[in-house]
């Protein structure tokens, strides 16, 4: 028992670094945001939104999901979106990092309690179950109601568009729909009283 509290501990000390591990996401009193508060605040939502989605939704198995999802950048570290939306290399760099992230975590753990994190991380990446796919959309939504309470300032242009990407990861459940297209609306908002043309950004899209 005394050497599996000591894995635990030092998966628990691992999270740590998910406390000084920074996003490409500014927070509106403009100081950048750590990973473990994303992390945080997709499992607030999850407990949410939970209620009122089509389906029922295993909680717990959904909250191990969002939990588990991005420790691995503790030690691959969090590379934004954009950086591999047209870059193969970076994009498979980044899998090859964090599937060794999560195997060394899986291996420090040991037994079941390591084989279901590894088991629940691929869940996530593969995005075929329910869950998974809910876990991916509050992922990618808080993401951008993060962005939308930084100052514009804060926005890089590639954001502009990427405001108006994430219906791909919501058409599965119409909740999850009409909470982005509120997301969305805050977002075109912002980005029109910034003087920028959002018509023109979508027609791009287009």
């Amino acid at each position: 028992m005394k050497n599996d509290l000591l894995k635990i501990l030092e998966i628990i000390k691992l999270g740590e670094k998910l406390k000084f591990e920074m996003r490409h996401s500014w927070l509106s009193n403009g100081r950048q945001e750590s990973v473990a508060e994303h992390t945080w605040r997709v499992s607030l939502m999850a407990m949410l939104i939970e209620p009122y989605l089509k389906q029922k939704v295993d909680s717990s198995r959904l909250l191990k999901m969002i939990i588990i999802h991005d420790l691995v950048e503790a030690e691959a570290g969090d590379i934004p979106a954009f950086d591999t939306m047209d870059n193969h290399t970076v994009k498979e760099q980044k899998a090859m990092n964090e599937i060794k992230s999560i195997e060394k975590i899986r291996d420090t753990l040991g037994g079941a309690m390591g084989e279901e994190l590894y088991n629940l991380w691929f869940e996530f990446e593969n995005k075929e179950t329910f869950e998974s796919k809910v876990a991916n959309a509050l992922d990618k939504l808080e993401a951008q109601i993060q962005h939308n309470e930084a100052d514009i300032s804060t926005w890089i242009e590639i954001e502009h568009k990427m405001s108006f990407m994430m219906d791909k990861h919501v058409g599965f459940d119409p909740i999850l729909q009409l909470f982005k297209d509120l997301i969305e609306e805050e977002a075109e908002e912002k980005l029109k009283e910034a003087g920028i043309d959002t018509n023109s950004i979508k027609e791009a899209i287009l």
